[in-house]
């Protein structure tokens, strides 16, 4: 699986990520920085700057590391979006399954 999260700023997205490897919910977080997100909240549209996290997990992770991503979290909503990796170098995968 990977899983999308945006982050405010790149210290929250660091915290975030150590934290999902050391409890071993992900195998490998990627940080890109430099993210802008336009969109709409309370009524009100907002342009801010922001981390992606790529989050490379196992399915049967993604209920745990949602909720560590929500006890971890600033954003009162936080983006956490699942998407199954279908198909992919089957040594990397087999190290996914065996890091998590």
């Amino acid at each position: 699986m990977l899983v999308y999260c945006t982050c405010p700023d790149t210290d929250t997205a660091q915290h975030i990520a150590r934290a999902l490897v050391d409890r071993q919910q992900a195998a490998c977080v990627n940080i890109i920085p430099g993210l802008r997100s336009i969109y709409r909240w309370k009524g009100k549209i907002h342009d801010d700057s922001e981390c992606l996290l790529l989050i490379k997990t196992r399915e049967s992770h993604v209920q745990s590391l949602t909720e560590s991503i929500l006890s971890l979290h600033p954003y009162e909503l936080p983006e956490v979006i699942a998407v199954p990796v279908v198909a992919g170098h089957a040594p990397y995968l087999d190290w996914v399954r065996d890091n998590t």
